[in-house]
């Protein structure tokens, strides 16, 4: 079969499991052969030959059962940074830029800004942040050591050498210590919920908060005063249901100034807040 044959057909056969099943045909074909998609569109004719042809097959089935495109891969851009992925990490998602995008306004630039990215899993969100902001001093916690490993991996592979990683759950990884800004893209399923079933090739710890889907949100909304200078922010990625849970939550642990943002499909998913003293 050529190049374009073998798209044609896997891109069929992915139809009804993908959203995209051409790309996600072209991106597996693509890491077979060691050649982008403008480079397999303009080989076209050429054919793919027997071995290749059957670990393009071998991606392709695992495809179909569910298995992430990132992870077949073994990468995802995120912030237009690529990062690596394995199954030990969540795949960066896009609505996840918006927690950069609004982190990014919170202080300025040229001044020092001590920041926590709290289960930071590959890396994307620390790592967004210290390439965008040089002067701001980064700490990323996770509780997995595979996790903590991908992000190690890929700070190295962005040379970004200025984060602090730490292995621990939340802020038990950072006693005693206070920063200007504190994010996290936490866990925010609830264990019963069916929407479960589709996510899981990705690390249930990721995703799964337990029986409400706060039980994240709620241990670091929690702690955070204690760990937030006067002025600080807190920032949080949540479910598209759970804003005013998450503002309730906010509020009646000291905090002001809360607002919520719409993700890319103008769902509520990022809130972020302030206190005004140390506690």
């Amino acid at each position: 079969m050529t190049i374009s044959d073998s798209v044609r057909s896997a891109a069929n056969t992915l139809g009804e499991y993908s959203e995209s099943p051409r790309l996600d045909a072209e991106l597996l074909l693509g890491k077979v052969l060691g050649l982008s998609r403008p480079a397999l569109r303009a080989r076209g004719d050429e054919p793919v030959g027997s071995a290749a042809e059957q670990a393009f097959a071998d991606l392709i089935a695992r495809r179909v059962r569910g298995v992430p495109i990132a992870y077949l891969t073994g990468s995802r851009e995120f912030w237009s940074l690529p990062l690596g992925v394995t199954p030990a990490v969540l795949v960066p998602r896009p609505e996840t830029e918006i927690l950069v995008a609004r982190a990014l306004e919170l202080a300025s630039a040229d001044a020092p800004c001590r920041v926590l990215d709290l289960g930071t899993g590959s890396g994307a969100i620390a790592l967004a942040i210290a390439l965008e902001r040089p002067r701001w001093s980064m700490t990323a916690v996770d509780l997995s050591p595979q996790a903590l490993e991908v992000a190690v991996q890929n700070s190295k592979s962005l040379d970004v050498g200025r984060i602090d990683w730490r292995l621990g759950s939340w802020f038990d990884a950072v006693p005693g210590e206070r920063f200007d800004l504190v994010l996290s893209n936490p866990p925010y399923i609830a264990s019963q919920d069916p929407a479960l079933a589709k996510l899981s090739a990705e690390p249930a710890m990721a995703l799964r908060a337990g029986p409400t889907g706060l039980e994240a949100l709620t241990a670091i909304v929690s702690r955070a005063p204690e760990h937030l200078n006067a002025g600080g922010w807190l920032a949080l990625e949540h479910g598209i249901m759970q804003a005013p849970q998450v503002a309730q939550l906010l509020q009646a642990h000291g905090f002001v100034s809360v607002r919520t943002y719409p993700d890319y499909s103008n769902r509520p998913r990022v809130t972020l807040a302030n206190i005004h003293t140390q506690h």
